[in-house]
């Protein structure tokens, strides 16, 4: 339950909000217990058995004399007026009593409203800003489908089975002690034995509800299992037709759709129990109490209205008691959505700026690898790199698949944070360097062009501010992307679809050569921007990343060689370490790695 109360922790920003729905509720509850001692003088005359009290009481110090007062003035109505008349009084007072209960009511809930969603709101923001900061090494350990079935599932989850009871736990706890007085005022002999019997039926609701939420926790794997499973089959959608694995695809869906459906009907089974199960124990309560109560009417001066204004205060309890008991439910189902929000929100950023960071807005003389170490968990992927690029030089790292070369890059704007050793900028080491102004000093264009589903002039501009239109299609005529961009629906305007579908492979590449392009920076790192193209399309983005490379220190990670004869350094990478290092001609008279991944592609 300490992750429920954490959630509590979201309501200083709703205060007002708060106290108008507490009283509400206080004043809904004071109408609600106000009409369980009105049915006795309604009763009473009905009944013809009706006192009447002729002498005023001197004073209201205490609820004996105030009921008194109203038994006195209501004598009087009785003597003057007749019998018909004080019912009349009763009838129109208890139509306002309970107006005013409702208007309470309402009262309470339309203050609620704006809380609960809220909240929803709140811990659903947090929860995708929390993503935004959290370093690479956590996207690499979840599925896709997984993080985004947290933001959106879960946090439902949490608002249906959660937030949708806030209400209930301020509310309802008012009703029963207000029901309990009014019932101990009555008779505290029947109280007492009531109380007897409400705690042996909440032991029964208790152990039915204790497995819940472990049932739930399983309930939102599965069904993270298959948003994952959609995510991962509509984006591999090409792949499944070209293999034929459409069928293979359905399969495994269907295993898994099926196994959420299972889990969540007995999830189901054992939730709904909860309320013919606190009704028959209700009903069977208020049985052994009409036994029980018939006694005390018999053998004390407890009388008949007396005798039912209790039974419907015990009425004026078992909702609210059974209205706990369905939230006590709801919160164990929710529960496991709150512990899967919760490994997010609660998860370590490893990657931040220090204590008092280092504003940094331009690059003046080098970068400097010095003894760098790193590792993905256990396996370690470089091993003592030593590497220093001056400003202005342009150096290709190249070498075979999965040595390491993508892994030396991605720790230069801090990706992920090296384990031992040096990364130094100007002689600053990184980590020092405010994060944000050490990412603005680079552009960086990958493999996979990743574009949103936005027009390209918003693709272009990503995430900057103040960009003039002049200098958008200035950066688009640098990467050779201004004209094809003209040749679309609605150039600049035009929606490129879901991570750019509209597009070919070379023209998405060519969108992101602009959006490194526009951003200026003075040091360009292209990570095999190339290798995915025809030849055409090759020519142009090589065309485009020359006009980028001038005056910028570059770094380059190539499997075609024949982009890279023209670096200043060219450093082959293998297994984690440097093994060779010089230009293209020193490289090939060395007669090493280098050479012979020359002979192999021929040029």
């Amino acid at each position: 339950m300490k992750a429920f109360w954490g959630l509590m922790v979201y309501l200083k920003n709703y205060k007002s909000l708060v106290v108008f729905n507490a009283i509400s509720n206080v004043l809904m509850v004071f109408f609600s217990v106000i009409s369980i001692s009105a049915f006795i003088p309604f009763l009473n005359i009905l009944l013809g058995e009706q006192k009447l009290v002729q002498e005023k009481p001197e004073g209201i110090n205490s609820l004996e004399e105030l009921t008194q007062l109203f038994y006195f003035h209501l004598s009087n109505i009785i003597i003057e007026h007749g019998e018909s008349r004080a019912l009349a009084v009763m009838c129109f007072a208890l139509v306002g009593i309970y107006f005013f209960r409702n208007l309470f009511r309402y009262l309470s809930l339309f203050f609620m409203a704006p809380i609960r969603n809220g909240i929803v709101r709140d811990v659903r923001k947090q929860l995708f800003e929390k993503s935004m900061d959290l370093p690479l090494a956590f996207f690499s350990e979840k599925r896709r489908g997984d993080i985004i079935s947290r933001i959106s599932v879960d946090v439902q989850e949490i608002q249906w089975s959660i937030l949708n009871v806030l209400e209930v736990i301020v509310r309802e706890p008012l009703m029963i002690i207000g029901s309990l007085l009014m019932m101990i005022y009555l008779s505290s002999n029947l109280t007492l034995f009531v109380l007897l019997l409400i705690v042996v039926t909440a032991l029964v609701l208790g152990g039915v509800a204790r497995t819940l939420k472990k049932q739930s926790s399983g309930v939102q794997e599965k069904l993270a299992n298959i948003i994952a499973q959609v995510e991962e089959s509509i984006g591999g959608l090409k792949v499944i037709k070209s293999f034929n694995a459409a069928n293979y695809q359905k399969e495994k869906f269907a295993s898994a759709n099926e196994g959420y459906k299972k889990q969540l009907t007995r999830l189901f089974w054992r939730k709904d129990l909860s309320n013919p199960l606190s009704e028959f124990l209700g009903i069977s309560i208020v049985s052994v109490l009409i036994f029980y109560g018939f006694k005390e009417v018999k053998n004390t001066d407890l009388t008949v209205p007396a005798f039912l204004a209790f039974l419907y205060a015990f009425y004026s309890v078992i909702n609210p008691a059974k209205s706990f008991s369905t939230a006590y439910y709801n919160i164990q189902k929710g529960m496991a959505a709150v512990d899967r929000v919760n490994e997010i929100l609660h998860a370590e950023v490893s990657v931040k700026n220090s204590t008092n960071p280092i504003a940094k807005k331009e690059f003046q003389k080098a970068i400097e690898y010095k003894n760098v170490r790193f590792a993905y968990d256990e396996q370690e992927v470089l091993k003592n790199i030593n590497l220093k690029v001056n400003k202005g030089q342009v150096v290709a790292l190249v070498g075979p698949s999965g040595g390491g070369k993508s892994t030396l890059v991605d720790l230069l704007p801090r990706f992920y944070d090296i384990h031992n050793g040096e990364l130094l900028i100007d002689d600053i080491n990184i980590k020092e360097i405010k994060l944000e102004d050490l990412r603005s000093l680079m552009g960086i264009v990958t493999q996979e062009p990743i574009l949103f589903n936005d027009t390209i002039y918003n693709n272009i501009v990503f995430g900057l501010e103040n960009v003039k239109p002049e200098q958008v299609y200035e950066a688009a005529k640098i990467a050779n992307a201004h004209d094809f961009i003209l040749e679309t629906t609605d150039a600049y305007e035009t929606n490129i679809g879901d991570r750019g579908t509209k597009l070919s492979g070379g023209q998405r590449q060519r969108l992101t050569i602009a959006r490194a392009i526009l951003r200026n920076p003075p040091i360009l790192i292209l990570d095999e921007a190339t290798s995915a193209l025809d030849t055409e399309s090759e020519r142009l983005v090589q065309d485009a990343i020359k006009r980028v490379m001038e005056n910028r220190t570059a770094i380059i990670i190539a499997h075609r060689l024949s982009t890279i004869q023209h670096a200043d350094e060219i450093i082959v990478i293998k297994d984690g370490k440097i093994i060779e290092q010089g230009s293209h001609a020193e490289l090939i008279l060395d007669g090493g790695e280098y050479q012979k991944l020359v002979k192999i592609q021929g040029f």
